[in-house]
């Protein structure tokens, strides 16, 4: 394994994003909006009468060229009011396309239900859509989202307990006993006796109680080489695009693989049926005529030897011809044998 530096293994203990949500309107679409939803008609009552314009009671703002909206964003650890953040725009109701519209001023509220920042801007739309008199219509990617860069000022910082006293906890990203001891080690080797693996996930560092003191510590920590453990033997499969991921650390027992192929092929023959020259009976007709076949390409034998590394696993799958669908189910099949010494995640 290569030394890897610990900021990019573990993450210091309330040093955290957290995520804002609201709702807005977004105004100036090209016919594209949500035309005349009951909640987007509210929504511009509301505005316009927050600009101090009354809508006569029974009339309706036509609103095609708006559009309801959710605004998600992430607010980054220690982010200081004034401080701009990007925000992403997610149509609600019936809207075809965001392009080109303007988000107005809309409050973004944590968990606990509390502003913490507002956003409003322009919209970057990165698909469009297209649509014919006939009802036809081509969509490219999203058209119904966009983002707006930095279209969120920050209103309201969030408490960290980084700088409260007591020691520091550093968490792994990725749980191990044997990387949080090394980290504990690699810690202790350079500042002396102040770490102290706590679990898999958690080590504990005695730091000072002044916050300038604790800054420091930690940028000294983050930048430290250590060499982290192997992770676990693992096979990952994505069953929707039969995309296949093999560790290195895989290892397989002895066995062995048949693989086969089988085809079936049909074909359909449309025959015209017809009476004889001058025949007062019958009718021309088309009948079917199909015609089904099936073959089985001769199975293919692989053998594992003991103790298979990544590169055997790999030759041998290939010599079998096995198509991405094909490979999942002989490591399904070897991990039932018990034959795989691996963890098989399928996603």
């Amino acid at each position: 394994m290569q030394p890897s530096r610990i900021k990019d293994l573990a993450r210091f203990q309330g040093v955290r994003a957290n995520s804002l949500v609201g709702y807005g309107l977004v105004v100036g679409l090209p016919g594209t909006g949500d035309d005349n939803l009951a909640y987007t008609v509210q929504s511009m009552r509301s505005a316009a009468s927050a600009m101090g314009v009354q809508l006569p009671p029974g009339v309706n703002p036509a609103l095609k060229n708006a559009a309801a909206v959710m605004v998600t964003a992430e607010l980054p650890p220690f982010a200081k009011p004034g401080q701009r953040i990007d925000v992403t725009i997610s149509a609600l109701g019936r809207a075809k396309s965001l392009r080109g519209g303007t988000l107005l001023l809309a409050p973004l509220k944590g968990a606990d239900a509390e502003t913490y920042a507002l956003a409003q801007g322009n919209l970057t739309v990165g698909g469009f859509g297209a649509e014919g008199a006939d009802g036809s219509r081509v969509v490219v990617n999203t058209p119904t989202s966009g983002r707006i860069p930095g279209g969120a000022t920050v209103e309201r910082e969030v408490p960290s307990p980084f700088a409260a006293s007591g020691p520091m906890l550093l968490d792994l990203v990725a749980p191990s006993f044997s990387t949080a001891q090394a980290v504990a080690d690699g810690v202790n080797q350079q500042f002396g006796p102040i770490a102290r693996a706590v679990d898999a996930v958690s080590i504990e560092i005695t730091s000072p109680e002044g916050v300038r003191e604790r800054v420091a510590l930690a940028a000294r920590i983050e930048s430290l080489s250590i060499v982290p453990s192997a992770p676990a033997a693992r096979v990952v499969v994505n069953a929707r695009t039969g995309t296949v991921v093999i560790s290195g650390d895989v290892r397989v027992l002895p066995a062995a693989v048949a693989h086969g192929n089988l085809t079936l092929t049909v074909s359909e023959n449309w025959q015209v049926s017809q009476p004889a020259p001058f025949s007062r009976r019958g009718d021309t007709a088309v009948t079917p005529q199909s015609d089904v076949r099936a073959g089985e390409s001769p199975a293919r034998m692989a053998m594992f030897a003991p103790g298979a590394r990544l590169s055997d696993i790999v030759d041998s799958v290939n010599r079998l011809g096995a198509a991405p669908g094909d490979l999942v189910a002989i490591l399904e099949a070897l991990k039932e044998a018990g034959a795989l010494r691996a963890e098989l995640v399928v996603i």
